[in-house]
């Protein structure tokens, strides 16, 4: 009776080390399930079950893939060396986490969708929700090594700090638990139940029931790198002497008393270093004898040391068999002091040498403890993992350590960065504007409608009725309701204008002006002609002239700055506005200076302008190229200014949104839809203007129409349960219909 497992396969297509695997669930198009795996080449390999070759390979990540998760829809995320997770849907790579300081050693994807863990050599787990960080959970004192998950609500971590901790999705540490004596690599759970197993770098695999260490296996290896649960119960170890161990608590399938006998053998002859600390601080002089193992052990796994023959040995106590297994010799255990053994003490061990390193001129520097017998490589890794240093010293670290040559210093890779964005003060809209009689409404407060489509506004509306003005109640046909809502092909603009009102405000201001910023008669003369050129009052193109002056006043203090922020808005949309400001040489300034705005510490009313300008921009071929270029910029910026619970402001960012939808649907741009996917999800979070949803519902439709990746990666974000909360909106009806248009695609 054949008890084992066979190998089936042996795939290859990494060049250098594989440091993990992982299974991708069965789906209709593998209906046998994927296998990927990380290497230490940056690359991850996807295998079908039945090729020896990858279907396909995921290049991305700058250094070692060491950890691998798959998620529903075909979603995989995976962490690196490289201080980055990403998120790959088939064989494209979606979005790129970015937040922690070291390697990510540990990435899991939680049961709710949209939710991802990753735990880092920086000693924090991070919990991201589409693709952006909503939390950071610290506590561990020492590099996360491995993440389990308890329930959609509960999660477990383990370190190099020796603690194993369970965590509750909101933040809170609910326990700690206790009982490796050196880093734990891998953590795995029971299936149905909270107990869960640990392998770590005290020769341990170590099983945890309702809270407390039930039994210890000792293995015959110093480094147990990997342990998982099968769905019947099974433990399986890889350890560092390349041998995979199966254990069960199943009695038809636990190997025969050969086996078993020769893994006790293999135990008893391992050596235990009690440099490792395994086994706790050992003088040989104090130990008893053989006697000792007379008295039985009082719980499973309890070891005991004695001296036999001058030689140390080491037993471990099993309660099911109700004796002591020998699982080793303890050697150098000489309790030898530093003087008489030529042996340097760091932290409490003893070591052939003790390197002192310089990471840079002004930085700590750091003790790296070394002996002969180590491996160099090991020794830098463990090194550089210990102290947080970045991975991409190693080879510096090794060679340093073989030439064992002391003193030379390894240069800095610590990047500066500060927060170019400064702000103050807070914009009440209303208050900028004398009374609301005059025609039209306060192009401040937004109070009014705008109508959509072209500069010009020339063209009826087709389908009936334009759901973005609202005029007329959209009645749905007796026959299927036809989508006008999307994919749309236009951008939306905001095209709301007073001038007379917008030129009182800027004289008002220039008024209080200081000397420097004043405009003069003849200033707001030439903006007074750009405002008419741009608003279709006069048949004039705005000249060179016109655009110096409003450069000028749209760099007026942020205090003032708005009535000048309103004429860019307006102005933009002329195409040789927009060819100005957004062409090759003068678009840098023209972002920066919006990007400014959108602070969210910022004037209100600054951050609503700038919104709608950049949505303006889009009008004019200029406009909408350099959006595009900027993309990654503006919208991780503008996402920003969701915070405040200003409706005219989420109604502005949602048409951004809107705005790249309707671009990136007509050119294939994954990573730009993953982010646009991104930010439409985490603003439906905290929008509740129905406005915005409805334009945030446009944007949803249009980026995954015709684009099965693109809904499987909204399905994979959890966009979909967000949507369906609007599907019994009764006013406005275009909310509730355009959300069933989108949750049919999805």
């Amino acid at each position: 009776l054949n008890r084992g497992f066979t190998e089936m396969h042996c795939m290859s297509g990494h060049s250098n080390f594989v440091s993990c695997v992982c299974i991708i669930p069965p789906s209709d198009l593998y209906p046998r399930g994927l296998i990927a795996t990380g290497g230490n080449d940056h690359n991850i390999c996807i295998f079908t079950v039945d090729s020896t070759a990858p279907l396909y390979i995921l290049k991305g990540h700058k250094n070692t893939v060491c950890s691998l998760s798959s998620g529903k829809f075909g979603t995989l995320l995976s962490g690196s060396w490289d201080t980055t997770a990403k998120v790959w849907l088939n064989d494209r790579c979606m979005m790129t986490l970015q937040g922690h300081t070291a390697a990510i050693w540990a990435v899991k994807i939680l049961p709710e969708q949209g939710l991802m863990l990753t735990g880092s050599a920086d000693k924090t787990i991070k919990l991201w929700k589409a693709g952006r960080c909503e939390r950071t959970f610290t506590g561990h004192e020492d590099c996360v090594r491995g993440l389990a998950i308890l329930s959609e609500t509960e999660f477990l971590s383990c370190a190099n700090d020796a603690s194993v901790r369970r965590w509750q999705i909101s933040g809170e540490c609910l326990q700690v638990y206790y009982g490796h004596t050196n880093y734990i690599y891998s953590i795995s759970v029971f299936p149905r139940c909270k107990d869960f197993v640990t392998t770590g770098e005290d020769r341990s695999l170590r099983i945890w029931k309702q809270g407390e260490c039930a039994q210890t296996i000792r293995l015959p290896a110093q480094s147990v790198w990997c342990c998982c649960v099968l769905d019947n119960g099974d433990i399986v170890v890889g350890a560092s002497d390349g041998i995979i161990r199966v254990f069960t608590e199943s009695l038809e399938r636990t190997a025969s008393a050969e086996e078993i006998q020769a893994f006790e053998n293999e135990l008893s002859q391992a050596s235990i270093d009690p440099k490792t600390g395994d086994l706790g601080d050992i003088n040989a002089d104090d130990l008893p004898g053989r006697e000792h193992l007379k008295d039985p052990g009082t719980r499973d796994g309890q070891t005991r040391l004695i001296k036999n023959n001058g030689k140390v040995e080491a037993y471990q106590w099993s309660v099911s068999e109700g004796r002591w297994i020998k699982i080793g010799d303890v050697v150098g255990s000489s309790g030898a002091t530093q003087q008489a053994s030529g042996k340097v003490l760091f932290e409490g061990k003893e070591y052939d040498y003790v390197f002192t390193i310089d990471v840079n001129e002004s930085g700590p520097s750091y003790k790296l403890p070394y002996n002969i017998t180590d491996d160099p490589w090991l020794s830098a890794y463990n090194f550089l993992q210990k102290n947080d240093l970045n991975p991409m010293f190693l080879d510096q670290v090794a060679k340093f350590i073989m030439d064992n040559t002391k003193g030379q210093t390894l240069l800095s890779s610590s990047a500066q960065f500060s927060d170019p964005f400064t702000g103050a003060g807070r914009y009440v809209p209303g208050s900028s504007s004398g009374s609301n009689t005059v025609p039209g409404a306060d192009p401040f407060t937004g109070a009014g409608r705008y109508v959509p489509g072209s500069a010009s506004n020339a063209g009826a509306p087709v389908g009936g009725v334009d759901p973005y003005t609202g005029m007329g109640a959209y009645q749905s046909a007796a026959t299927k309701a036809e989508n006008i809502y999307f994919p749309k092909k236009d951008a939306v603009t905001f095209d709301q204008a007073n001038p007379t009102q917008i030129l009182g405000k800027l004289k008002e201001l220039n008024g209080t002006a200081a000397e420097e910023h004043k405009l003069t008669e003849d200033d707001l003369i030439i903006l007074e002609k750009l405002l008419s050129a741009t608003c279709n009052t006069s048949a004039e193109t705005p000249t060179a002239q016109q655009l110096q002056t409003l450069w000028r006043a749209v760099n007026w203090p942020e205090d003032i700055v708005f009535p000048a922020l309103d004429i860019l808005r307006l102005s933009v949309r002329h195409p040789t506005v927009n060819e100005n400001f957004c062409s090759e040489k003068e678009h840098v300034q023209f972002i920066v200076l919006l990007l400014k705005f959108l602070n969210p510490k910022g004037k209100q009313a600054n951050q609503l302008l700038a919104l709608r300008a950049l949505c303006n921009c889009f009008v004019s071929h200029a406009g909408e190229k350099l959006m595009m270029e900027q993309r990654d910029e503006i919208m991780t910026q503008a996402i920003e200014t969701k915070s405040g619970n200003n409706k005219n402001i989420h109604i502005a960012l949602a048409t951004l949104t809107l705005n790249y939808a309707v671009c990136l649907h007509k050119v294939n741009n994954v990573e730009g839809k993953a982010q646009c996917l991104s930010v439409i999800s985490t603003v439906m979070e905290v929008v509740q203007d129905l406005e915005a949803i409805f334009r945030l519902l446009v944007a949803l439709g249009t980026l995954i129409s015709d684009d099965t990746n693109a809904v499987q990666l909204a399905k994979s974000l959890g966009v979909d349960s967000q949507v369906k909360k609007y599907a019994s909106v009764s006013e406005p009806a275009k909310v509730k219909e355009c959300c069933r248009f989108v949750l049919n695609l999805l």
